[in-house]
């Protein structure tokens, strides 16, 4: 089959064929039609991921939708034919979706939602699977919740956005002045981040009590300011990107919570996968009732362009989620 392969750590992916797995028990073997591009997989490729321990030479791809091929022994619930998406490669040594073929984790795969393309179920993965162990396993969102999402515009944002609305939350979320359209037509009211300070925010749509939930899908200061805006006692914060050193001050005096999210653990660890696939079928009941729809960049990419789809990720030119089409 072919694959784009990474030979060394900051070297371009090599296009090469490469023997198509057999499914092992437990597995399926999956024919990829897409591969949805994230920040992370340009991090692995260019070293600057040492917490996803690729093994070299690595397929990476993280998210992937197709249909499954060969069913391994022990797998139950899929079938050859089943149109499939998950979240189930390119870290550690499991191989990722930038290739023909993957032979995936049953437990990390769930039935495509039948309302989205395979294009559309390729950019959810990962975004869903880290936007609902923050907003849902750990926080509990639900109605009466006010929840600021902090880059609401962004790959895990917009997804936590319509997570968060989707469960009766009142949803706010920070954006650029270029992005606070988009951030509306999710649902949220948008803050302008470049010229609202956080006391201002949190007196103008909280009375100064802060927000119930406060999502932190930026990492660095963001995090500070969201110890800054969650509300006294019962507030939670919740980051995708809590890898620096910050204060806990602000967050201890407020007597509220933290809770990290590490989306990649069970891949690692191979201890809750079930929960990943779980995650997804609650995903797919969303997308299938109109609650959840990914954003998609319009420009099409294949195996033989994708370091331009990468390059486009890492340049900024990308406004909505990167797909490969790999069955091109």
């Amino acid at each position: 089959m072919r694959a784009a392969v990474l030979r060394q750590f900051a070297t371009p992916l090599e296009l090469a064929d490469i023997p198509t797995p057999v499914p092992g028990a437990g597995q399926v073997l999956v024919r990829i039609a897409a591969s949805g591009v994230n920040p992370l997989d340009t991090k692995i490729r260019a070293g600057l991921a040492a917490h996803a321990r690729a093994v070299l030479p690595a397929v990476l791809g993280l998210d992937l939708a197709g249909t499954v091929e060969e069913v391994g022994p022990q797998v139950t619930g899929f079938a050859v034919g089943d149109e499939v998406y998950g979240l189930s490669g390119g870290v550690g040594d499991l191989q990722g979706s930038l290739a023909q073929y993957a032979a995936a984790d049953a437990r990390l795969l769930a039935h495509k939602p039948a309302a989205l393309t395979m294009r559309q179920a390729a950019a959810l993965p990962l975004s869903v699977v880290t936007a609902w162990e923050g907003l849902v396993d750990r926080a509990q969102v639900g109605a009466g919740h006010k929840v600021l999402v902090h880059g609401g515009a962004g790959g895990i944002g917009h997804v936590a956005v319509q997570i968060a609305r989707a469960r009766g939350a009142e949803v706010f979320a920070t954006a650029s002045a270029a992005d606070a359209e988009t951030v509306r037509r999710l649902g949220a009211t948008a803050i302008d981040y470049a010229t609202t300070e956080v006391e201002e925010y949190v007196a103008a749509h909280t009375g100064g009590e802060g927000f119930d939930i406060v999502f932190d899908t930026v990492g660095g200061t963001v995090l500070d300011n969201s110890f800054a805006a969650v509300r006294t006692y019962t507030g939670h914060v919740l980051s995708a990107l809590g890898w620096g050193s910050h204060s806990l001050a602000p967050l201890s005096f407020r007597g509220a919570t933290y809770s990290g999210v590490f989306t990649l653990l069970p891949m690692l660890t191979g201890k809750g996968r079930e929960h990943h696939g779980e995650i997804l079928r609650e995903a797919a009941a969303l997308a299938d009732a109109g609650l959840l729809k990914p954003l998609l960049d319009p420009r099409r990419y294949t195996l033989d362009t994708v370091a331009q789809a990468h390059a486009a990720v890492e340049d900024g030119s990308a406004h909505a989620k990167i797909v490969v089409d790999i069955d091109a």
